[in-house]
C-alpha cells in the first residue's frame, strides 16, 4: 500500500495553516507523548497540561468509554483544539489473541497469517480508540537467549522482509487511516536484536555491512509497504545510541531509505542516553535526540520542559521543530483523528466474536513445526486414551504468550480444553506434572504423573515457558526448559517405555529451547510456539490430523547455548569443519550443526522434487535482469499436505565474503496424493545484490549456485548460472 501523494500534500497544506496558529509550547505539545501508567502508579491523563497544549499523544490508554472522555476534555481545553493520538503495542492480537509473531513466522505463510492476523487486531483495536501500534518489530536475532526473539520473525533477512510488509498491510489496509485500521510502526531501528550475550538493551557492535545488508532491508520493506513511523532502538551501535545516532536516523533512514514519516523514541530512552554516557543530564540527551532525528518522545515532559529554552540558547532550529510538528500533524491528520476524534462505542461488539475466533484458530494451526514423528505416531487415533502432561496443559497465559495486551486469559482456549472438545472428555486425562519454573511438590507430582501411564494409550507432553519468561527484559543464559520439566520428561517417557505407551512432547515457548539432551525420549515432537486464543483447538486439529502440520522453522533451534550465535546463513571460515585434521573451525564436544536447521520441518506426508530448470544460465548486470527458476514438487504420500518450498543462492566468489547459502524465494504449496506442481521462483540481478569494502551496494559478476531445499540443511536440486 502506497500513501497518495495528494493525500500527503493535502495533510501538509492543512498542518500549515494549523502551525500559524500554535505557539512554540503547543508545537512542542505535539511532539509530547504521554503513557498512561507504563511505569505503574496512578493513572493520569495529565490534565493540568490541556491548557497550554502540552499533550500530543497517549500510549497505552484504550476502551471507547475513557478514550471518549480524555479524548473530549483535551478537545475543548487544548488552545487549538488539536485531538490526541491513542497508541498502543497491539503486537499479535487486542482481545482476540493470535500466534506469536515468532510463531507466526514458523508458518512461511505471511500474506495468510501476518496479515490477517494483524487485520483482526487492527479492527478490534480501532473499535477500543486505538489509532497507532507499535508493531511490526523487525529486528533480526540470531540468538534465541534474547528476550524479544519472540517479538519478531526469525534469523533471515528474506523471511523477515517478506512478514513486515505484510504485517503492515494487515494493519494499514489498502488506505491509511481508514475505518478499522492502524498505522504501523517498524521498530526498532537498528541491530536491537543483535545484542551482545542476548542480554536486552545491551551493545551492539559490526560492520557497516552487516547493518546494511542483514538489519536494515526489513526496515525498508515496511516502508515500501507504506508503513509511515519508526520507533529507533534501546541499544547503542558502535558506540552511539541509537536514539542519537544521526548516522542511522539522517543518512541511513532518511536518506537512504527516503523515509519521510515520523520518528518516536522508544519508552525512556532519551533519558536513558544519560546512563549510556553521552551526555550529563537530561536536557542534553533532549538536543542530542531531537537534533539526531527525534520527533516524539516517549514518553512525559522531557521535550516540553527542555526544548523551547534550547531553541532561545540556539541549539536546536525551530525550522526543525517546525518540520517535526508538521509531520506529527500530517500523521494525524493521515490517521483521521482530526475527522473522527471520538469513538463508536458499539464496535467492541466484534471482541471474540466468532469470525476473528475462526481466524485465530487458521493461523495458528498453520505455525506449529512438527520436528519428530517416529515411526507415524502422529497423529493420533479418535479411540485412543490421552494422558496430558505437563504445566502448560491447563495454562491460558502461557500458550497467549508475552506481549498479549488487554487479553482475557479466561476466553482463551488451553491444550487441555482443545484435546477434550475434539477427543472426548472421557478420553483426556490430565496431570500436570510439576510447575514451569519449579516447587517443592513438583518430586511427588512427577511420580503420580509417571504412575498415571498405566491408564494411557499415549502420553502427550505440554512443556515449555510460562509467557513472563520471554518478551522485553527477559533474557536467559540457559535456554532449556526451565524448571524439572526435563525430569518429568524422563520419568514419565521411562515408565512409558516400560508399558510400551509412545510419548509425545508438545513445546511452547517464546523463543527456541535447547531439546538435544532429552529428544531421543520420545517418539515425537511438536514446537507449538505460543498460539493465542484458539491455539488448544489448533493443537487439537493438528494431532488428530484434521490438519496436517506445515510449519517450518524460522530460526535455527542450538543443540546447547555454547553455539550461539546460531544460524543458517554463515561464512564459510578460512578453516570449515570437514573433517580432514585437527586444525579446523570447531568444537572438541559439540557438533557444530544446530539440532534443527532454519526451515526445518515435517508432515504427514512426503513429497519429491524434480526437474530443476534455469531459464537461461546467464545473467547481464542490468539491475532489472533476472532467471527464471522452477522446479516440480510431488506429494509423494497418502495424505494431502502442504510443502514449503526454498530456494537458497551461494555466491561462489565475491570481493567480501559471502554466505554459505542466502534464502532468495519460498512458496507454500498445497499438495493431494499423487498430485505434481510446477514452482517458479525469479531471480532479479539485484536480489544478487551486497554491500562491498566500499559501501557500494553492487552485485559482482561471477558464478552462482541456485539450491532447492527442504530447508538450509538439506538442499535436494542445484543449478548454476553467471552474472558477466
Amino acid at each position: 500500500m502506497k500513501i497518495e501523494t495528494r493525500k500527503i500534500e493535502q495533510a501538509k497544506e492543512f498542518a500549515e495553516k494549523l502551525m500559524e496558529k500554535m505557539t512554540l509550547t503547543e508545537k512542542v505539545g505535539q511532539l509530547s507523548q504521554f503513557g498512561n501508567s507504563i511505569y505503574g502508579g496512578v493513572e493520569s491523563f495529565f490534565e493540568d497540561h490541556y491548557p497550554e497544549g502540552k499533550v500530543g499523544s497517549y500510549l497505552s490508554i484504550h476502551g471507547a468509554q475513557k478514550l471518549n472522555g480524555v479524548q473530549k476534555r483535551l478537545m475543548e481545553e487544548t488552545p487549538n483544539h488539536i485531538p490526541a493520538l491513542f497508541a498502543y503495542d497491539v503486537i499479535h492480537g487486542f482481545k482476540t489473541t493470535f500466534p506469536t509473531p515468532l510463531t507466526q513466522s514458523f508458518s512461511w505463510d505471511p500474506w495468510y497469517v501476518a496479515k490477517e492476523s494483524a487485520k483482526v487486531a487492527a479492527k478490534e483495536a480501532y473499535a477500543a480508540g486505538i489509532r497507532w501500534t507499535f508493531a511490526p518489530m523487525v529486528d533480526i536475532s540470531r540468538d534465541p537467549r534474547w528476550g524479544r526473539i519472540m517479538e519478531g520473525y526469525g534469523e533471515d533477512t528474506y523471511l523477515t522482509s517478506e512478514f513486515s510488509a505484510a504485517t503492515v498491510e494487515g494493519f494499514q489496509g489498502d488506505e491509511i487511516g481508514a475505518e478499522d485500521t492502524l498505522l504501523a510502526c517498524a521498530k526498532h531501528f537498528v541491530t536491537y536484536g543483535a545484542c551482545i550475550g542476548g542480554r536486552d538493551y545491551n551493545s551492539v557492535d559490526m560492520s557497516l555491512q552487516t547493518l546494511l545488508d542483514v538489519y536494515v532491508p526489513p526496515f525498508k520493506a515496511a516502508f515500501d509497504a507504506g508503513c509511515f513511523t519508526c520507533m529507533p532502538a534501546f541499544n547503542d551501535f558502535n558506540g552511539v545510541p541509537c536514539t542519537c545516532n544521526k548516522y542511522l536516523l539522517q543518512d541511513v533512514l532518511r536518506k537512504e531509505l527516503g523515509f519521510k514519516g515520523v520518528t518516536i523514541s522508544d519508552a525512556g530512552a532519551i533519558a536513558e542516553l544519560v546512563p549510556h554516557n553521552v551526555c550529563a543530564n537530561i536536557k542534553e540527551a533532549v538536543e542530542l535526540a531531537f537534533n539526531a532525528g527525534i520527533d516524539i518522545i516517549m514518553a512525559f515532559d522531557p521535550y516540553n520542559d527542555n526544548i523551547p529554552a534550547l531553541v532561545e540558547e540556539g541549539k536546536i532550529d525551530i525550522k526543525d521543530v517546525d518540520a517535526a510538528v508538521e509531520r506529527v500533524l500530517v500523521l494525524k491528520f493521515l490517521a483521521g483523528i482530526f475527522e473522527k476524534p471520538f469513538v463508536d462505542e458499539k464496535k467492541q461488539e466484534c471482541f471474540f466474536s466468532p469470525e476473528h475466533r475462526r481466524v485465530s484458530r487458521e493461523v495458528a494451526k498453520r505455525c506449529p513445526v512438527l520436528l519428530k514423528n517416529d515411526n507415524g505416531i502422529l497423529p493420533i487415533d479418535e479411540n485412543k486414551k490421552i494422558l496430558l502432561v505437563g504445566p502448560i496443559g491447563d495454562d491460558p497465559k502461557a500458550i497467549l504468550g508475552g506481549w498479549a495486551g488487554p487479553c482475557e486469559p479466561a476466553q482463551t482456549i488451553t491444550v487441555l480444553a482443545g484435546l477434550e472438545n475434539r477427543f472426548g472428555k472421557e478420553n483426556v486425562t490430565f496431570s500436570m506434572g510439576c510447575s514451569i519454573e519449579g516447587s517443592e511438590e513438583d518430586n511427588e507430582n512427577i511420580k503420580k504423573a509417571a504412575d498415571a501411564v498405566s491408564e494411557a494409550d499415549i502420553v502427550v507432553f505440554a512443556v515449555g515457558e510460562h509467557s513472563g519468561m520471554a518478551g522485553e527484559a527477559n533474557s536467559r543464559s540457559d535456554i532449556s526448559l526451565p524448571g524439572m520439566q526435563e525430569k518429568l520428561i524422563e520419568a514419565v517417557a521411562e515408565a512409558s517405555k516400560q508399558k510400551g505407551v509412545p510419548c509425545v512432547a508438545m513445546i511452547f515457548s517464546g523463543r527456541p529451547l535447547t531439546i538435544f539432551s532429552w529428544r531421543d525420549k520420545v517418539d515425537a515432537i511438536l514446537f507449538a510456539g505460543q498460539l493465542g486464543t484458539e491455539g488448544g483447538n489448533a493443537i487439537a486439529d493438528i494431532i488428530s490430523g484434521d490438519y496436517n502440520p506445515s510449519g517450518r522453522l524460522s530460526c535455527s533451534i542450538p543443540c546447547s547455548e555454547g553455539q550461539i550465535p546460531c544460524y543458517y546463513n554463515s561464512l564459510n571460515t578460512g578453516r570449515p569443519a570437514l573433517g580432514k585434521w585437527v586444525f579446523e573451525s570447531k568444537y572438541r564436544d559439540l557438533q557444530i550443526e544446530p539440532a534443527y536447521a532454519f526451515g526445518y520441518g515435517l508432515s504427514y506426508t512426503t513429497f519429491e522434487y524434480t526437474d530443476l530448470k534455469l531459464s537461461k544460465d546467464k545473467m547481464s548486470q542490468d539491475p532489472d535482469d533476472y532467471i527464471s527458476v522452477s522446479v516440480d514438487v510431488k506429494n509423494t504420500g497418502d495424505r494431502a499436505g502442504e510443502e514449503v518450498v526454498q530456494l537458497y543462492i551461494r555466491d561462489m566468489i565475491g570481493s567480501r565474503a559471502r554466505p554459505m547459502k542466502e534464502l532468495k524465494g519460498f512458496d507454500k504449496i498445497m499438495l493431494a496424493p499423487g498430485e505434481k506442481k510446477t514452482v517458479e521462483f525469479t531471480l532479479k540481478n539485484s536480489d544478487l545484490a551486497f554491500t562491498d569494502w566500499n559501501m557500494n551496494k553492487v552485485t559482482e559478476p561471477g558464478n552462482f549456485t541456485v539450491m532447492i531445499s527442504k530447508n538450509a540443511a538439506e538442499s535436494v536440486l542445484f543449478a548454476s548460472f553467471k552474472v558477466e
